[in-house]
Order: C-alpha cells, then sequence, then structure tokens
C-alpha cells in the first residue's frame, strides 16, 4: 500500500481532529469546502504521477536503546545456546510455538517493530505485520493459527490485537484510556492473560521527575469478552503466563515505585516474587522469597517455575547506562533446588511446556558512542536521524554542535563535539571530566557557542552547574553564569544580544553587552526548564506549575504566558523549527509501551517525538517505539542529512 503523502496526512488529521476540538480559540483548520476540494486532488494528481514524496524536514535527536540485540535457542537449562539469526539490528521478544516448530518474534530490520516468525533451525524468516505502528510481544495461540500481539495501531497506545496467520488480517482485541502488555494464551486457546494500566494513572517516581503505573493482570476471551481483572487493585503485577494445566496464571509481583528500581537491577529496592494465582478460587501461591528482580515468569512441567533473574548493576553505573545489567535464567524445582545458566545480557524467555528448550534475546551491543542512523518517521514529510543527546545546528547550516558521551550512554560524562553536517571533521572543543556539557546553542552569527556544564536532571544535593560562552573552535571559554546555582540549557536571542537559561528552578535572561541578568520567569514551587528562544522572539520552555510538566510559550519580557500542551505525563525537549513556526518536543502521552521493569535501564521509555504548530495546535506524532526519544534539533532546510555509512572515521 502505497503511503499517505505529507499534505493528504496533515490535511485529513486537521479535518479529523476538528470535529474534536471545537473549543479552540482559534479555527484548526482555515479553509471553505472548494479549498479542501482541491487540496485532495493535488494531492491524487501528485502520487498519481509516480512522484516519491520526498521529506521537507529533517529531525536529529537521541535515542536510548540497545544498539543489537539478537535471538538465540538452547536447552532448558541454557546449554548448548546457538544464535536463532544473524545479529545486525534489533530482534527481541522471542515466543515458541506450542509444537516447537517455529518462533515469532519482533524486529526493527524494516523500520519500525513488526512481528516476524522463523522455523527453530533459522531457515524461512518470513514478515507477518508491515505497518508504521509499533507491534510487539507475540503470544501464538495453542492451534498456531492465531497470533495475540501488542500494537499502538489506530490509537496510539499499547492495545491488544489478535492475527490470523493464514490470511494476516488483523483485529484489535482490547480498548481502553490504559496500556495493555504481555498477552499470554490459556492452554485451551479460548482466554487470554495480559498485564494492563487501565485502572490506574502516573505517579512519580520520588524526588524525580520519571514515571511509574500500577498494573493488573486481566483476562479476555479471545473474542473481546468477558473481561476481568484476576488480581488485586494497586501494586504491581505482570507477564502473566498460564500454567500448562490452564487452572493458574503466574506472574512477577511488586509496587509501583520499586518497578524503577528492578529497572535498574537492585535486588533490595527493586525486589520482585513470582506469585501464581488459581482462576477458579482466587487463592495465592508465593513461589520465591527474599531480594532480588525476578521476571518473565513461566509454570513448567512436574512444578517447576522458570524465570529470569537480574542481576545487581555496578554501583558506579550511571542512570543512563543502558542494558548494564546481566541476568541469569532459573529454574525453581518443586523440591526447592534451583538451577542457573551462566551471566549474560538474556532477556525475554519463552520456555517450551516441557522446559527442555528455550529462546530468548541477548543483548550484543549495548550502545555506541557517536551514532548516526537513519529511523522511521510516522510522516512522510519528515526525515528522523538518531544522534548524541542534544544537537544543535549553526544558522548557517553547516556545523552541527552536540553533547558527546564517551560510551554512548552515560549523559553524566559528556564534552561538546563539533563536526560538519556530512560528519567530517568532529573533534571536541570542551570537555570536563566527570560532568556534564549539555545543550550547546549557537549565536545567530553562528561564531559562538552557549553551553551548560555541571550536573542536572534534579541531581542529589542541588549541585552547582554554569552557563559558558566559547568561540565555535573551543577558544576563550568564558563563564557567564557560575554563581553557586543550576544554572543550564542555554539559548541565543534572534538578534544575539541576550540569552535565556534556566537558573535553579525558574528562568532568566542575559545581556550579553553588560552581563545583566532579569528573571524571565519568577522562582517558586514549580520547575522551569530548557527554554528555546524562536527566531520570531518566542521562548518556549517546559514547566510543571499546573501539574504535569507541559510546553508553555513566554515574551521575553515575560508577557503573554501560554500553555500549549495538556497531556497526562511529561511533555519535553521542544525546539523550534528555524522558521519559528513549528516546535518539536517529546511527550508521554502515549504512556508505556511494556511494563517497566523490562525496558532496561531507560529512564523514560514513554518518550516519543512530536510536532505541533507555534500555537499547540496541528499536534502529529512523529516517533512510535518502546525507547526514549527526546533532545530534538531540526535542521536548516537547505541542508540534507548524510548516509547512516557516513559518519564513522
Amino acid at each position: 500500500m502505497k503511503p499517505m503523502g505529507p499534505l493528504l496526512v496533515s490535511v485529513a488529521m486537521q479535518h479529523d481532529e476538528r470535529k474534536g476540538r471545537k473549543d479552540r480559540k482559534e479555527p484548526f483548520l482555515r479553509c471553505d469546502k472548494a479549498r479542501f476540494f482541491f487540496a485532495v486532488l493535488a494531492v491524487f494528481a501528485f502520487f498519481g504521477s509516480g512522484a516519491p514524496a520526498a521529506p521537507r524536514h529533517h529531525i536529529l535527536f537521541s535515542r536510548l536503546a540497545p544498539v543489537q540485540t539478537g535471538l538465540f535457542l538452547a536447552n532448558g537449562d541454557g546449554s548448548g545456546e546457538r544464535a536463532l539469526l544473524p545479529v545486525t539490528g534489533l530482534d527481541y521478544s522471542p515466543a515458541l510455538s506450542a509444537d516447537r516448530q517455529w518462533i515469532v518474534f519482533t524486529s526493527e530490520r524494516n523500520g519500525s517493530a513488526d512481528l516476524f516468525r522463523v522455523n527453530l533451525d533459522g531457515a524461512g524468516l518470513e514478515r507477518l505485520t508491515d505497518d508504521p505502528a509499533y507491534d510487539d510481544q507475540a503470544a501464538i495461540a495453542p492451534d498456531g493459527k492465531t497470533i495475540a500481539f501488542v500494537s499502538t495501531r489506530g490509537s496510539g497506545r499499547s492495545r491488544l490485537c489478535v492475527l490470523d496467520v493464514a490470511t494476516r488480517a488483523v483485529k484489535p482485541l482490547t480498548t481502553s484510556e490504559g496500556s495493555d502488555f504481555r498477552p499470554n494464551w490459556s492452554p485451551d486457546g479460548q482466554w487470554i492473560a495480559f498485564s494492563s494500566t487501565r485502572d490506574a494513572r502516573f505517579e512519580e517516581v520520588p524526588g524525580r521527575w520519571e514515571h511509574v503505573e500500577s498494573t493488573g493482570v486481566y483476562v479476555v476471551r479471545r473474542d473481546g469478552t468477558g473481561l476481568r481483572r484476576v488480581t488485586p487493585a494497586g501494586g504491581f503485577a505482570g507477564t502473566p503466563r498460564w500454567s500448562p494445566d490452564g487452572r493458574r496464571i503466574v506472574y512477577y509481583e511488586t509496587t509501583p515505585v520499586a518497578t524503577w528500581y528492578a529497572q535498574r537491577g537492585d535486588p533490595e529496592k527493586g525486589r520482585t516474587q513470582i506469585v501464581s494465582i488459581d482462576v477458579a478460587s482466587g487463592a495465592h501461591t508465593v513461589h520465591t522469597s527474599g531480594d532480588g528482580v525476578r521476571l518473565w515468569p513461566q509454570l513448567l512441567a512436574d512444578g517447576r517455575v522458570g524465570y529470569l533473574r537480574v542481576e545487581p548493576s555496578a554501583k558506579d553505573l550511571p542512570p543512563t547506562g543502558i542494558a548494564s545489567n546481566d541476568a541469569v535464567l532459573e529454574i525453581l524445582g518443586a523440591d526447592g533446588r534451583i538451577t542457573r545458566t551462566p551471566a549474560a545480557k538474556l532477556r525475554s524467555p519463552s520456555w517450551s511446556s516441557d522446559g527442555r528448550l528455550v529462546v530468548y534475546h541477548k543483548i550484543t551491543t549495548a550502545s555506541q558512542p557517536h551514532q548516526w542512523a537513519k529511523k522511521t518517521s510516522k510522516l512522510d514529510d519528515f526525515e528522523l536521524t538518531v544522534t548524541e543527546p542534544f544537537p544543535s545546528f549553526s544558522p548557517q547550516g553547516d556545523k552541527l554542535a552536540y553533547s558527546a558521551t564517551y560510551d554512548g550512554t552515560n549523559v553524566f560524562d559528556t564534552a561538546i563535539d563539533v563536526m560538519k553536517p556530512d560528519g567530517s571533521e568532529r573533534r571536541h572543543v570542551f570537555a570536563r571530566q566527570g560532568f556534564s556539557a549539555f545543550s550547546p546553542s549557537w549565536s545567530p552569527a553562528g561564531d559562538l557557542i552557549a553551553f551548560g556544564v555541571g550536573r542536572y536532571f534534579r541531581f542529589p544535593g542541588h549541585p552547582a552547574a554554569e552557563v559558558a560562552i566559547m568561540k565555535a573552535d573551543g577558544s576563550d571559554v568564558r563563564f557567564i553564569a557560575d554563581d553557586g546555582s543550576n544554572n543550564g540549557f542555554p539559548s541565543w536571542s534572534p538578534d544575539g544580544t541576550r540569552i535565556v537559561y534556566k537558573k535553579d528552578t525558574h528562568l532568566v535572561t542575559y545581556s550579553v553587552a553588560d552581563g545583566k541578568t532579569t528573571n524571565l520567569t519568577q522562582p517558586g514551587s514549580f520547575y522551569d526548564n530548557f527554554p528555546a528562544w524562536s527566531s520570531k522572539d518566542v521562548i518556549a520552555f517546559t514547566s510543571n506549575r499546573d501539574g504535569d510538566f507541559e510546553i508553555y510559550t513566554i515574551k521575553p519580557d515575560g508577557t503573554n504566558l501560554r500553555r500549549l500542551t495538556n497531556s497526562p505525563g511529561v511533555d519535553g525537549h521542544g525546539i523550534w523549527s528555524p522558521d519559528g513556526d513549528w516546535i518539536v518536543f517529546s511527550s508521554a502521552r502515549m504512556g508505556f509501551k511494556d511494563e517497566r521493569p523490562l525496558l532496561e535501564r531507560i529512564p523514560q521509555p514513554y518518550g516519543e517525538l512530536f510536532v505541533m504548530r507555534a500555537d499547540g495546535t496541528q499536534i502529529r506524532q512523529l516517533t512510535d517505539n518502546q525507547w526514549e526519544d527526546a533532545t530534538p534539533a531540526w535542521m536548516p532546510q537547505r541542508n540534507t542529512i548524510r548516509s547512516s555509512s557516513a559518519h564513522r572515521r
């Protein structure tokens, strides 16, 4: 099927959204029926000519995600491991069919996350879904004819769908305001167990801004009827699986806040237990005890329980050290004895019912510095490229500055690098070992760079952080905000005479001529951050002054404060298009795509990129995945993005 062109996407989405936005003060789309009709005709005429839809906008951004994961098959005790397919990208979430003939898994080999299947000998690779939405967490029905899986198609949130393997027809199974995860079929093929946040809402990790949510275990018939919750309200219950006799469901259990620590492998604060429930009576059985992070449980034959236990992380690992924890597969026998596999970066085990075979994915490359790779966009008129955090183009578009990590993930130890847009002439221009050099911002003339140095993101102890200015080659560094406050995230005014930055919890402007600072927003109990000064002399920023973190705009004199977004969770990292008409930002509005403990050490795995007009209208989604997408930059129009193979020197 040919993708919808950018104009038709925009017109159609505007037409649909306008019906639900009659409360806006400004009309969402100003056109009469005739103009709408001729716009659509123009689009069809364009596509009828066979001309491709060339992207008009190029966005660079950072993504917290593993670089490579591969599928492996082994004996139930972990011996005899072999790679199922060559490891070239991201293959994950394998599921073994009941007859042990094939494996369904998720792959991003063609861009978006889609379902594939392959024989146990690695032959017969076949794509099952082909949709720009996120498809993942497949579960194969006992008869092998139907697959239940998680998808964001339609709503943008994770819901359950079922796929007819023969016809490839997909039907939605669940709908709710929450998100659904980890489906699993009953042995008779009549019921599906899954976890869901449908009765919960976002909570913040104490002292931080990241979110956690409560989840419960639910069951639903294969036709979508008979939905009911089987675990108590509150708490966190995840990854349910039916017992071989269909009488019990096993899952891991913890608290919502503990999921943050479980994600990091903390065996005490992130403690989980393996629990099973009798579906008929509701009686609970706790199978494990003591400290430890235990995930992906499965009841095997002869009363055994298999699961994955995450190894504790090293004490000095940063919170953003992605996929840094090893894990072991454990099988708990009926006699209480535990057998373990060697430690490795194993994830998502799926045993055969007799426990003789197990398939899992393994992280083979956790991180990589100086990334540059094209990524799938949900919109034809936007091209997306992953790079390092806080990329920033010079106004002339001839140079790119960014916060360079030493290992690809540790944002607590970064330098400022500058290079040409084709990837050549890359070099460090500023580094202070053990500190974050963040958020470079070019002066309008392109000869100076402002940036922050220190500790950010509510680091404990309220550490001092500074704002500095240097020449584009790294010379003549001078600190303009070194007063013991937590200063950072500077942005130049369009005339180059002022800089806006965050000072502790509010925003200030700095006069380059005389060094005078003026409060743009006032100190208070809320938190203002990430200011961005547009070419049209408007400042966008993120604030939780009304509860959740949202995007606001304000004039440089402190007047005309406007809230642009209004959604659950965090909206942040807003940046302007060069013409000042659009804002790209990161948002949590679509919620989690999977249970938090299963998502490596990614702080905000619900972060997706969106674009909107400067007045907050025409919000459109750019990315759709289980990773954290943030810190975007908008490339000046006249440049083109280099190829992904040209960046490594």
